[in-house]
């Protein structure tokens, strides 16, 4: 197998595997919390939520990828 075959594979599990994770969180975070999230932002446009959730994502993502990396 050519090295960029076997280095395009890696990134794609690795990619996958970070997606996985990171939706795997959100659930959690997603059952910490006193009330449902998407209906706080979508239905009740809570945009203060919105932005927390956002934060919170981005630090999510940034470890992920330290660990994945």
């Amino acid at each position: 197998m050519s090295d960029l075959l076997r280095n395009v594979l890696a990134a794609t599990l690795f990619a996958v595997l970070g997606i996985a994770i990171f939706a795997l969180s959100f659930v959690v975070l997603d059952r910490a919390t006193p009330y449902n999230l998407w209906k706080e932002i979508i239905e009740e446009k809570n945009v203060a939520l919105a932005v927390l959730l956002g934060a919170a994502s981005i630090g999510i993502c940034v470890i992920i990828a330290a660990a994945v990396h």
